[in-house]
Order: C-alpha cells, then sequence, then structure tokens
C-alpha cells in the first residue's frame, strides 16, 4: 500500500525525474537523499516510488532495481507484460522514430 512500480522517462536533474508508473499515471518523482550519490537512477530504469497521500501527481523513489530484477518481478507478474527491461523503448513516446534534427549539411559544406 502506497507503493507502485515506475519506469523512469525522463531525468530532469537536481534529484527528480518523470516517471511512468504501471497503474497508467505518470508522476514527477524525487529521488531520496541515501539514494542521491550511491544509487545511478537513469532512463528506463524500473523503480519503486512511494506514493504521497497529499500530491497524487508526485512520489519518492524509493528502490532501483536492476535488470536481472526487473526480469524477475516480470516472471512473477508483478510488472505487466508491455514493460520493457534494460531499454528505453516503452517511456520514449517523443523520440520514437526521429530523424536527424542538425539544421546543417555537412556533406555540402
Amino acid at each position: 500500500d502506497g507503493q507502485e512500480y515506475a519506469q523512469v522517462m525522463k531525468m530532469l536533474g537536481n534529484g527528480r525525474l518523470e516517471a511512468h508508473c504501471f497503474d497508467g499515471k505518470k508522476r514527477l518523482c524525487h529521488i531520496r537523499g541515501t539514494m542521491r550519490r550511491r544509487i545511478w537512477v537513469q532512463q528506463g530504469d524500473i523503480v519503486l516510488v512511494g506514493l504521497r497521500d497529499f500530491q497524487d501527481s508526485k512520489a519518492d523513489v524509493i528502490l532501483k532495481y536492476t535488470d536481472a530484477e526487473s526480469r524477475n518481478l516480470k516472471v512473477y507478474g508483478e510488472l505487466p507484460d508491455t514493460a520493457k527491461i534494460g531499454e528505453y523503448g516503452a517511456a520514449n513516446e517523443e523520440g520514437a522514430g526521429a530523424t536527424d534534427d542538425c539544421a546543417f549539411d555537412f556533406e555540402a559544406i
């Protein structure tokens, strides 16, 4: 109760990140102080977040799972089958299939 699994969508800096919780909501999450410099959280990682009673759109990162632990959670049925582990593909909606955004044509120079 009060905890949910989530996948990191975007790192925002200053110990904050945007995560897609597996209950279907996007939340702004804060990495707690004991994890901040010891455990590195990256895009696509599976984390356990503690939900706030007074703010539904915000949460706190409690634990980061390794890829092997995430696969075990998926096998046990804790994570949905749509969760992509070890790759940043499930939560990447903006950059999916994006072409080269460079404004310069270096071959012409």
